[in-house]
């Protein structure tokens, strides 16, 4: 990898994951939800009258904004606001990467390698360690609410997959065109109408600065430079990266909110981020030996199928988008 690609794909990383203290910023004194509809109609206007729209049917986008929007990134500010601190939410949001493969595993049929499964297995062990050993840092409503997260994640994989467009980068520019009003009708579903004349009333410089950084240099910004890379790097280089947005999260966590994992929170987030990365980790093509022809038989199950459903999901959708 190039010495300035590598410098420009870190500061991705590092936006995606100072995006996360933006969003705690915003939703300490906002409904969640209704930030979260503010970001995506930033995000959308006015850069969607410059792209066209991609040759699919109108469900696919609408299905996509309801998972994306809401199903994704309004649980993962919800998950802050009731409790979560935003560098545990960007490390428990990692939890996309063990979703995804169960969707492969019980939609297409995958197969789970046995290092993928090495991986699971570890990163399971220091979510749960994670968990029962916080400080205040973690609750059960916001380890719900990531978890919702992090399901939804390969479900919009799905969809986009689904849908058999070219152009991922107009496919999730317009799908967010339907993200802002289910988040808005679930918010006054929630909280009653109310909610909406009083975010009005509240809205002021912190929830500006924290829905114009999700918009722009995270959504548009570093979903742009994504895709550039992708064009340039086989998936199996840049999946690992992500995991830095969680070391991005956890300091700007500390620097901005004074957020602090304790001893056995750091031992057991570092364990779960390796378990990850094991599972994000390609598998080695071996050659193969031809056996005789009377000797062949019906073709075994090929380890890493699902990697590569995961590399497919995680291309069309960055972690932190």
């Amino acid at each position: 990898m190039q010495g300035r690609d590598l410098l420009l794909i870190t500061s991705v990383m590092a936006i995606w994951g100072f995006n996360f203290s933006m969003i705690k910023l915003g939703v300490s004194d906002m409904d969640p939800l209704l930030i979260a509809a503010a970001r995506f109609a930033c995000a959308t206007f006015p850069l969607i009258f410059f792209i066209r729209k991609p040759q699919v049917p109108w469900r696919y986008l609408m299905a996509y904004g309801l998972v994306f929007g809401t199903g994704i990134w309004g649980m993962a500010s919800c998950s802050i606001t009731f409790g979560l601190s935003s560098g545990m939410a960007a490390v428990l949001l990692q939890t996309d990467v063990l979703t995804t493969v169960l969707v492969g595993v019980l939609l297409y049929r995958e197969i789970i390698s046995p290092r993928m499964a090495a991986g699971i297995l570890v990163s399971l062990v220091g979510l749960v360690v994670s968990v029962f050993t916080t400080n205040g840092n973690v609750t059960l409503a916001g380890l719900a609410f990531i978890l919702l997260a992090a399901i939804c994640w390969p479900l919009a994989g799905v969809i986009l997959r689904s849908s058999g467009t070219r152009t991922p980068f107009a496919f999730n520019l317009w799908g967010m065109l339907f993200a802002p009003l289910p988040l808005m009708a679930l918010s006054v579903a929630m909280n009653g109408w109310g909610v909406l004349s009083a975010t009005y009333q509240q809205w002021g410089v912190d929830a500006w600065v924290s829905v114009l950084f999700q918009a722009y240099p995270t959504t548009l910004f570093g979903y742009w430079v994504w895709n550039r890379m992708l064009l340039k790097y086989p998936m199996s280089q840049l999946a690992p990266m992500t995991l830095l947005v969680s070391v991005f999260a956890l300091l700007s966590g500390y620097a901005i909110f004074d957020e602090q994992l304790s001893l056995a929170q750091w031992l057991s987030c570092s364990i779960f981020l390796f378990g990850i990365a094991l599972v994000l980790y390609p598998p080695r093509r071996k050659a193969r030996r031809l056996r005789p022809v009377a000797d062949r038989g019906t073709p075994g199950p090929v380890p890493g199928v699902a990697w590569r459903l995961l590399s497919k999901v995680r291309c069309a959708i960055p972690v932190s988008t």
